[in-house]
Order: structure tokens, then C-alpha cells, then sequence
């Protein structure tokens, strides 16, 4: 029998975020906010330092993850809202609730994520990873556009 997905859509893994792990872009960012949390369930450090901003990907920090992603018991997801912005480059908010267990307890964690579309691939903006760029350098993003004027306001 087929695994359900971890992102609960209540679809099986292979239909849903497996196919987003294995290499399809995701079409939304809400897509890719699931199959980051689906990621987190199954392990999967690199397709989550993948889908972060590729301005970001080296300073991820992949032990933390992998930490995270293996200690933990992960209870379930449920996103609140999904709000597309537009602009060039598309940019998206995702607010939604994980929940896990550690050796600490029960948690859940509410965020509201950033998210840059850029040459057809969903990135996830990753506030805890410091972007080298000032209000008037070129955005990160590769949008060709300000950061100020691109993706600052999202991070």
C-alpha cells in the first residue's frame, strides 16, 4: 500500500509532495511550504536547502535540520492562509502551523513564510539566514530589480 503524504492533503506521497522531492517544480507556493514540511517528516536535508533562496543555500545550516528533522515525532500541518502577491518576480506569504513531539514535548510552531517565484521554481525565504545585500544592491533573488524593491519586505 502507497504511503500517505506527510503534508496532509490526505493524498498519497507519490501524487503529492514525492513528486516535488523527486525533482517536478512546485506551482504554488503553498505546494512547496507542504512538501518543505513533507521533507522535514521524511529527512530530506537536501531537498530543503534546495528550495531555500539559492542566495541562502550555503550558509543553510544543514546539522540543525537534520537534527530537527530526526529527533522529532511530527504531528501534523495545517495551513491557515495562502496569499499570492503578483509583482515580478511572484511573490507569496504562507502562514500555516507545524506540530511535533521531542524529548522536550509537544510543540507547534505558527509562521507566516516568504516565498520568491524565479524562473518558474518556488523559493522559500529563509529569515534565519542572513542575506548579504543593502537596500539599493541588486536583489538576491536575481530579479535584476533593488532589494528594497524586490524581496526585502518578504524576509
Amino acid at each position: 500500500m502507497e504511503p500517505t503524504c506527510p503534508c496532509g492533503s490526505g493524498g498519497y506521497l507519490d501524487d503529492c509532495c514525492g513528486r516535488y522531492h523527486a525533482g517536478t517544480p512546485a506551482p504554488s507556493a503553498e505546494l512547496l511550504m507542504r512538501s518543505r514540511y513533507s521533507a522535514y517528516v521524511l529527512g530530506l536535508v537536501d531537498y530543503l536547502v534546495r528550495t531555500t533562496l539559492p542566495a541562502q543555500q550555503t550558509a543553510v545550516d544543514r546539522d540543525a535540520i537534520t537534527a530537527w528533522s530526526t529527533q522529532s515525532t511530527w504531528l501534523g500541518l495545517e495551513v491557515e492562509s495562502s496569499e499570492v502577491l503578483g509583482g515580478k518576480p511572484e511573490h507569496a506569504f504562507v502562514t500555516f502551523t507545524a506540530r511535533w513531539h521531542d524529548g522536550q514535548g509537544e510543540h507547534a510552531h505558527r509562521e507566516r513564510s516568504g516565498f520568491v517565484q524565479h524562473d518558474g521554481q518556488w523559493y522559500f525565504l529563509d529569515p534565519t539566514v542572513p542575506l548579504k545585500a543593502g537596500r539599493n544592491d541588486p536583489c538576491p533573488c536575481a530579479s535584476g530589480q533593488k532589494f528594497k524593491k524586490c524581496c526585502s519586505g518578504f524576509i
